[in-house]
C-alpha cells in the first residue's frame, strides 16, 4: 500500500533523512522506533507532504505522490495524527470532527463510525476541545483522522504524555482498526507497546534505518540498545 524508497529530507540545509526506505502493507501495522531526535516525526511530515522531499519516493496504491500536497494525499486515503493531541481548541467536539466530515465529503455515518472507535467522546460533543483533558485531545485527534475514512492510518506517538487509562484505550483502539483491515504506520517509543500492536518495524538512528523486521525479530539487545533514550 505505502512503498517508501530511499527517502531524504531535512530543513534547509539540515539534512535529516538519509535514504530511508519503509514499507507497509495493505491491512499490516508496521511501527517506526528510535530514540528522540533521530527522524521519526521528519519522515511521517515528509510522508504527508508537510515537508518537502529532496530525494527518493513515495508510492501509495502504486501511484506516485512524491510531489502531492498534504490535503491531496488525504483525499486519496491517507490519513494523519500529528504528534501533540492537535484540535481547534476553541470549537465544540463535535465541531471539530464536522469541519473534518465536510472537507472530506464523507456521509454523517462516518462520524458516527469514529465516536463508534471513541465513545468517551459521545458525552462531550458539546464541550469545547480546549476544555479536554490531554487523553481526550488526544482520542478526538485520533477520530478527526478516522473521519476521513483513510486506508492508511499514520500515528505519532499517540501515547505520548496520556494517563495510563487513555493509553490502554487507546492501543485497543489500534488493535481494532488494525482488526478491520486499515493499515497502520506508528511511530511509537515503547517496546512493550510495539511488540503488542506490531506486524513489523523499523528502526531509526540518525536519520537512517538500521533495524527492521518482524515484530519477533524484537527480542535483541542490539534493537534494546538503539531504543534506549
Amino acid at each position: 500500500m505505502l512503498s517508501v524508497d530511499r527517502l531524504e529530507s531535512g530543513y534547509g540545509r539540515a539534512r535529516v533523512l538519509f535514504g530511508v526506505s519503509v514499507e507497509v502493507a495493505a491491512g499490516q501495522l508496521v511501527c517506526v522506533m528510535g530514540r528522540n531526535g533521530v527522524g521519526k516525526t521528519t519522515l511521517l511530515n515528509t510522508l504527508m507532504g508537510v515537508i518537502p522531499s529532496t530525494s527518493g519516493t513515495v508510492t501509495f496504491e502504486d501511484r506516485d505522490i512524491t510531489r502531492l500536497k498534504p490535503h491531496e494525499r488525504v483525499r486519496l486515503g491517507m490519513g494523519y495524527v500529528p504528534q501533540g493531541h492537535e484540535t481547534f481548541p476553541q470549537l465544540t467536539v463535535h465541531a471539530n470532527l464536522q469541519v473534518t466530515l465536510d472537507a472530506s465529503g464523507n456521509p454523517a455515518s462516518a462520524m458516527d463510525e469514529a465516536l463508534d472507535v471513541f465513545p468517551r467522546l459521545k458525552p462531550l460533543l458539546k464541550r469545547r476541545a480546549g476544555f479536554l483533558s490531554g487523553g481526550q485531545q488526544q482520542q478526538l485527534a485520533i477520530a478527526r483522522a478516522l473521519v476521513t475514512r483513510p486506508k492508511l492510518l499514520i500515528l505519532d506517538e499517540p501515547t505520548e504524555g496520556i494517563q495510563p487509562s487513555i493509553i490502554i484505550e487507546i492501543e485497543e483502539a489500534i488493535e481494532r482498526l488494525h482488526a478491520s483491515g486499515i493499515a497502520i504506520l506508528l511511530v511509537e517509543q515503547y517496546l512493550d507497546l510495539a511488540l503488542r500492536l506490531a506486524d513489523r518495524y523499523v528502526i531509526l538512528d540518525a536519520g537512517r534505518v538500521v533495524h527492521a523486521g518482524t515484530a519477533a525479530d524484537l527480542q535483541g539487545e542490539e534493537a534494546r540498545r538503539l531504543l534506549a533514550v
